[in-house]
């Protein structure tokens, strides 16, 4: 486990993780703190208790749009969502790839 330190909110966190995933622990901790500054900017709450819980209401109503049968990933599984980005990927390299070489 790794020890990082952040800032949420102008306070300070000390959190562990595994060393694979602290970019995506990074990540989620930026995400936190600009919803938690956004809500703060708005003016309309001023306890960082509240703060936080309006960010995190948010956060969950986007992560169960995302995940709800009518939302844009509905039907998708995660991993077959990666797959075929990855499947897409690999055919612009294939399609750019002969082109690049002409060109070079």
């Amino acid at each position: 486990m790794e020890r990082i330190d952040v800032s949420i909110l102008g306070r300070e966190y000390s959190l562990a993780c595994p060393a694979p995933e602290k970019q995506a622990l990074l990540e989620a901790v930026h995400l936190v703190d600009q919803r938690m500054l956004r809500v703060k900017g708005s003016g309309k709450i001023s306890s960082n208790e509240r703060i936080a819980v309006m960010a995190a209401i948010q956060i969950a109503g986007e992560l169960l749009a995302m995940r709800a049968p009518d939302g844009p990933l509905g039907d998708v599984a995660v991993g077959d969502f990666k797959r075929k980005l990855d499947e897409m990927n690999q055919m612009i390299d294939e399609a750019l790839g002969p082109q690049t070489r002409a060109i070079t």
